[in-house]
């Protein structure tokens, strides 16, 4: 069992932080062990060999694992402050978590969190350290032995620009840790890695094709504690860094500091102020530190917004030219649990976790119309408008795909990613396929694509709305978390969670002297194949069954197993005889009936199979309800790898989960949808079954 603890980091919220480490311990424990073994740590589950720098191909070069004390006389954790000349690209393609460790070094508190200060070379040293990230709505706790790979006694992959200072390599290993190795981390985005630093979910703007609202997005992201970037797009490596006669500098990440409106020559003018972490270099056009500008504003209001630049590499632009001259803007929107208390305003954040599993909830996009129904699906109340709109709330939607960077050494790479946004119904039940053949999409992500996750922000009337979140094929299987960041308290819902049974007794049948031509024939059958008892045995019934189904062209079957027919004998045996008399015979060939004319109805293709993706139906129809996760899992055992049911499959399954039901109803006295039993008679229950 995984250890939790809570912490605080100076400023933020106290956030539960769990423990990585296979044995549950926790940092301090493993520090106060090694302290008072004197011994220094090594990691046991992240060694210093070669799979944990590479899982593709063998390694290259000769590397050696060194502590710091090895590398340089004077080893510091962090020398000066952390900043970006801490972080140097080494021989690893990991530049996209480089610029986001850069971007997380203008932000101190949330800094703190991820690096803890509590750890150096000095006091208390024991060759541990540990780093704190967010995974999947929990906080990680990732410790590390402090060997790195060197050649030649130097750093391979990050390091710092001074030479004895080790807090930027040693965050690179424990994030390679989390994902299982260092080759792991090649390629990526750096809003992949800020979410991890922050929790947060990250939002992409091309300047070119921004909505008209974009300076109100910003100045409303910056009221939220948001991490802004910008960065000018690059056409080849040479321009990278380039400088501009503007005093800009291409492939360089930026960040926004600040957004206000003034009065300017009888109007409104919006200015950006923007950051060089470089701490020099700065825009030199209107509206630059010395401009003309200036002079031509109220000299209180030019004190006020004056007051806070005085950095260097800290600048004011005017935001058309900001967007004429940046191509990309980032946003990371942190969640309450990231913001200090004092953060003005706080976005709502609701989460869900899922799956889609093959031949259940692997529906595929809506091009796949007869599958995409089967998605999981999630009902969204807007109740209250934005407080600057009338009847619209900005809701930004993100889903995550789980774990596919740590699975790419099983050969699981991203898979490519969507969503659907409708008006919901009035009904809270999960939606069939009819409802989707008659609906357009409110609103969708742009495109399918193959990253970890995907964001929109989106402006709703206030309603009720339904999100169906896909991978763009249908029967691929992934793990996915879906967030919802709305302005105000948002209701949501996953739907497809109710489970639901309506199974009356069936009626008596008719006296022999009321019988019908189809139940004397029944009759007959049944004296024929009972003998002198009477009664019908499981192995009596597996012929019977085996003999009619076998005339049936219409349905495909392998043959009824003798444990089914053991289940079909505990369902109906009122008398627990372990044999069938005729009445309850007679009953359930009336309900052996209305399942096959049930199999054939959802036979839409004349197959004789039955598609997994339609068995929540069939079995609705049946008078059983499930939800999600059941479905899932009867998808898996039932279905064959065309995601298709056979007839003996499909009895076997309804068989045994209306013997399940009327076990359970039994039980179930005071009808509150709760038993208790001990364990002698769970076995018995579930091995009579």
């Amino acid at each position: 069992m995984p250890y939790s603890s809570t912490v605080s980091s100076r400023g933020l919220q106290p956030t539960k932080v769990v423990s990585t480490q296979s044995d549950g311990k926790t940092f301090e424990q493993l520090r106060q062990e090694c302290l008072q073994r004197k011994v220094l740590f090594e990691d046991p589950d992240f060694p210093a060999c070669d799979s944990s720098l590479f899982y593709s191909q063998s390694v290259p070069i000769n590397f050696q694992w060194k502590r710091p004390l090895e590398i340089c006389q004077d080893p510091k954790f962090i020398l000066g402050g952390a900043d970006r000349t801490d972080i140097c690209q080494g021989e690893l393609g990991d530049c996209w978590l480089l610029a986001a460790i850069a971007s997380l070094t203008l932000h101190k508190q949330t800094l703190a969190r991820v690096v803890p200060h509590d750890q150096s070379f000095e006091d208390r040293y024991a060759g541990i350290f540990h780093f704190q990230f967010w995974q999947h709505n929990q906080w990680l706790d990732v410790v590390i032995d402090d060997k790195l790979p060197t050649v030649r006694n130097r750093l391979v992959f990050v390091h710092s620009a001074d030479n004895n200072e080790f807090w930027s390599a040693l965050l690179e290993k424990a994030y390679a840790k989390l994902h299982g190795s260092y080759e792991a981390l090649k390629g990526g985005s750096t809003l992949e890695a800020m979410e991890d630093f922050t929790g947060g979910v990250g939002e992409t703007y091309e300047t070119k094709a921004a909505p008209d609202n974009l300076f109100q997005i910003l100045q409303k992201a910056q009221e939220r504690g948001s991490m802004l970037g910008c960065s000018i797009d690059i056409t080849s490596s040479a321009e990278s860094e380039a400088r501009t006669s503007t005093g800009l500098v291409k492939g360089h990440a930026y960040s926004i500091t600040g957004l206000e409106e003034v009065n300017y020559r009888g109007g409104k003018i919006q200015l950006i102020r923007v950051r060089n972490p470089w701490g020099q270099v700065e825009w030199n056009g209107p509206w630059s530190d010395n401009s003309r500008e200036w002079n031509m504003i109220d000299r209180a209001e030019k004190n006020r917004i004056m007051q806070n630049s005085l950095d260097d590499g800290e600048f004011w632009m005017e935001f058309g030219d900001f967007k004429a001259n940046y191509d990309r803007i980032e946003i990371c929107n942190l969640t309450p649990d990231a913001l200090t208390d004092d953060t003005t305003r706080k976005w709502e954040v609701t989460m869900f976790e899922g799956n889609w599993i093959r031949g259940s909830t692997a529906g595929g996009c809506r091009n796949y119309i007869d599958t995409f129904w089967t998605n999981p699906q999630f009902k969204l109340t807007l109740v209250d408008a934005d407080d600057d709109a009338d009847d619209q709330c900005s809701v930004i939607v993100a889903l995550m795909q789980k774990n596919r960077r740590k699975l790419r050494k099983e050969g699981l790479d991203l898979e490519t990613i969507g969503f659907a946004i409708y008006e919901a119904p009035n009904e809270e039940d999960h939606q069939g396929k009819d409802f989707f053949r008659y609906n357009a999409s409110k609103a969708r992500s742009k495109t399918y694509i193959n990253l970890r996750e995907i964001s929109q922000r989106f402006l709703l009337p206030q309603g009720n709305y339904l999100l169906v979140p896909t991978t763009f094929q249908p029967h691929h299987e992934a793990d996915f978390m879906l967030r919802i960041f709305s302005e105000k308290k948002a209701d949501t819902q996953e739907l497809g969670n109710t489970i639901e049974a309506d199974l009356p007794d069936p009626p008596m049948p008719n006296p022999p002297e009321e019988e019908t031509d189809e139940e004397k024939g029944l009759r007959r059958l049944f004296k024929q194949i009972s003998g002198s008892d009477q009664a019908i045995s499981a192995r009596e019934l597996q012929f019977v069954l085996n003999e009619v189904l076998a005339r049936r062209k219409e349905v495909k079957f392998d043959g009824v197993s003798l444990n089914t027919c053991h289940s079909i004998i505990n369902l109906m045996d009122v008398d627990s005889s372990g044999m069938l008399d005729f009445q309850e015979f007679k009953i359930f060939w009336d309900k052996l009936k209305k399942w096959i004319m049930l199999f054939l109805s959802f036979d839409t293709d004349r197959s004789g199979r039955m598609s997994s993706y339609e068995l929540r139906i069939a079995l609705k129809a049946a008078g059983i309800q499930l939800n999600t996760k059941l479905l899932q899992l009867l998808g898996l055992r039932f279905a064959d790898s065309n995601y298709d049911i056979d007839f003996d499959d499909y009895l076997t399954c309804i068989v045994r989960l209306e013997n399940m039901i009327r076990v359970f109803q039994a039980l179930d006295k005071k009808k509150k949808g709760v038993v208790t039993m001990n364990i002698e008679q769970f076995l018995f229950l579930s091995m009579n079954v």
